[in-house]
């Protein structure tokens, strides 16, 4: 099921579901925000990957059977799980090459984006701090 083409119509449909992800992951930041002290383990990270994961494969399997407009579902799966986390979308890419028989390219997905994206994090401190 492709996403509609570039427009501004859709563009403005993403853009307003973008707002609501990224107050809902905002909301539930503040929701489970740490006591102040030594890091433990980041909950509220944690929650949002999870909890857009569901939410992306289940909207995603239910859009395939609906009948609902381009832009309404660029606004539910681009705009609102896009700005709620991309942690949803790199789960169901990877959930589709496993589909597809994929395995190792699924596995070396995981494995190459999860390293690659902690040094490139690790890097871009380091650029900054220097």
């Amino acid at each position: 099921m492709p996403l509609p083409a570039l427009s501004l119509r859709v563009a403005l449909w993403v853009a307003a579901g973008g707002a609501l992800g990224s107050t809902a992951r905002w909301a539930i930041a503040e929701l489970l925000r740490r006591p102040p002290g030594p890091p433990t383990f980041p909950w509220a990270t944690f929650s949002v990957n999870l909890t857009g994961a569901l939410a992306l494969g289940w909207l995603f399997g239910w859009a395939v059977d609906a009948s609902i407009a381009p832009e309404h579902r660029a606004f539910l799966l681009v705009g609102v799980l896009g700005g709620f986390t991309t942690f949803s979308a790199f789960a169901f890419e990877t959930l589709a090459l496993m589909q597809n028989g994929q395995y190792g390219k699924a596995a070396l997905y995981v494995v190459a984006s999860v390293a690659l994206s902690v040094g490139a994090a690790a890097l871009g401190f380091g650029l900054a701090r220097a």
